[in-house]
C-alpha cells in the first residue's frame, strides 16, 4: 500500500508524458492509420482480459449486498451526470466545447476497482463490497456509459445507425469471449497477472497516444489555455467534493455499518480511466483527444484527495470488542 500515498500516479505521470510525445512527435499519414488500428486492436484485447478476469460466480454472490451497490450505481450514474449538467448550466461558455463534452463524459464513465478497493482496505472498509461495487459497475457502464453519453452529449458521439453494432464488436464481443474463454485462460492470467497488468497499461497509453495524435493533425491545442485548464480543474474539484460529501451522507443516512459506508465513499465517487479511455477512444473517434483531458486529470486529483482520506481513516480507533460473557450467566 505504499503508492496508495503518492502525490502523483507514476501511471499519471506515463499518461502525460505520452500526451506530451503525441504533441511533439504526432503519428501522421501512415503512421496515424496503423496508430488508430493498433489502439483499437488493444481495445479489444483490454476488454477480452477484463471478460477473462471476472468471476461469474464471485459477482452473483455479491448480490446479497445490493443496498450498497445501489448507492454506488446512482452515485455514478444518476448523481454524477446531474452535476456534469449543473456545471455546464452554471458556468456556460466557461470551457471550449470540447472541454465541456469530455466533463459530461467522465460524469458518465463507470466506477474504478483496484484503486477503490487499495483506499478502502488502508481505510479498514469492506473490501468484498469495494470489490463487487467496482464490477457492477464496470459491468453496468458497458451498456449505460454509450447510452448516457449519446443522451447527454449528443451529436459529438459517434452514435451513428452503426454505431451499436460498432461499440459491440469493439467491446462487448471481446468481454463475453473473455467470459465464455474464462475456464481456459484463467490459468495463463494468474500465472501472468504482472506481464498482463503492464500489457493492459501500455495498451491504455497506446490508445492515449493515437487520440492526441489525431488531435493534433485537428489543432486542438490551440483551444487549451491556463485559465480554460485551472477553470476545468475548480469544476473538477467541486463535482468531487459534493460526490464524497453526497455519498457518505447517504451511507450515514441508510445507516450503513462504517465498514459499508468507507466502501461507498471510494466506490461512488471515482471514476475509471481504465475503462474510460478505450471507451472514449470508440465513441469519439478523431475527436477523443480533448475529450480524454478531462478524465485524466479527474483521476489524478481523485487518487491525491482519496489517498488523503483513507490515510485519515485508517487511524481511527478499531471498534471495541464485545464484553465477554461471566461464566453461568445463560444458566439463570
Amino acid at each position: 500500500m505504499r503508492g496508495v500515498g503518492r502525490v502523483v500516479d507514476p501511471y499519471v505521470a506515463a499518461l502525460a508524458a505520452t500526451v506530451g510525445l503525441a504533441a511533439l512527435l504526432p503519428a501522421e499519414g501512415g503512421a496515424a492509420v496503423a496508430a488508430g488500428d493498433t489502439a483499437d486492436v488493444a481495445i479489444g484485447l483490454l476488454f477480452f482480459l477484463y471478460g477473462s478476469r471476472l468471476s461469474a460466480r464471485e459477482a452473483l454472490d455479491g448480490l446479497r449486498g445490493w443496498r450498497l451497490h445501489l448507492v454506488v450505481v446512482a452515485a455514478t450514474f444518476v448523481l454524477f451526470p446531474l452535476l456534469g449538467l449543473a456545471a455546464g448550466a452554471a458556468m456556460p461558455g466557461l470551457l471550449t466545447p470540447q472541454l465541456s463534452t469530455g466533463l459530461l463524459f467522465l460524469c458518465v464513465v463507470p466506477s474504478t476497482v483496484q484503486s477503490s478497493i487499495a483506499f478502502t482496505s488502508t481505510a479498514r472498509g469492506n473490501v468484498a463490497a469495494a470489490i463487487c461495487a467496482g464490477t457492477y459497475s464496470s459491468l453496468l457502464g458497458m451498456v449505460l456509459t454509450p447510452l448516457l453519453a449519446a443522451w447527454l452529449i449528443g451529436s459529438a458521439v459517434r452514435f451513428s445507425a452503426d454505431g451499436p453494432a460498432a461499440l459491440g464488436i469493439q467491446l462487448v464481443a471481446p468481454f463475453l469471449a473473455g467470459q465464455l474463454l474464462r475456464r481456459r485462460t484463467v490459468g495463463f492470467i494468474s500465472r501472468h497477472r504482472k506481464v498482463l497488468g503492464r500489457l493492459d497499461r501500455l495498451s491504455i497509453l497506446l490508445v492515449v497516444y493515437a487520440a492526441f495524435s489525431k488531435g493534433m493533425a485537428a489543432g486542438i491545442w490551440h483551444q487549451v489555455t491556463v485559465p480554460r485548464l485551472a477553470a476545468l480543474l475548480l469544476v473538477e474539484a467541486a463535482m468531487l467534493a459534493v460526490a464524497l460529501a453526497a455519498t457518505s451522507a447517504a451511507a450515514r443516512r441508510l445507516r450503513f455499518a462504517d465498514e459499508d459506508r468507507i466502501a461507498i465513499v471510494f466506490c461512488g465517487s471515482k471514476k475509471s480511466l481504465a475503462t474510460g479511455l478505450p471507451m472514449a477512444a470508440a465513441l469519439f473517434g478523431p475527436r477523443a483527444g480533448l475529450a480524454i483531458l478531462p478524465l485524466m486529470l479527474f483521476h489524478q486529483m481523485q487518487l491525491a484527495v482519496c489517498a488523503v482520506i483513507a490515510t485519515r481513516w485508517s487511524r481511527r480507533p478499531a471498534p471495541a470488542p464485545p464484553a465477554p460473557v461471566p461464566a453461568g450467566a445463560g444458566a439463570a
